[in-house]
């Protein structure tokens, strides 16, 4: 789960409506997986930061060094 706020001082907010809806579903978190406050991240395979959601290079590298298809 990914919780991300346009502005910084809106995502206390946003994180207490996550947990709230979390709880009113009787879901759990496990607080060891948890991250909090990260400016640059791996997530499902993309990277994560300020700039937005791109593709984890490390993913991509195959593709990159492929050769084009001869026909």
């Amino acid at each position: 789960m990914l919780v991300k706020s346009k502005v910084q001082e809106d995502h206390l907010a946003n994180l207490g409506e996550t947990f709230n809806q979390l709880c009113r579903s009787r879901l759990k978190v496990n607080p060891e997986k948890c991250s909090f406050r990260f400016v640059l991240g791996k997530f499902l395979g993309y990277m994560i930061s300020a700039r937005g959601i791109e593709p984890n290079p490390d993913k991509i590298e195959a593709l990159l060094g492929m050769k084009p298809p001869n026909h």
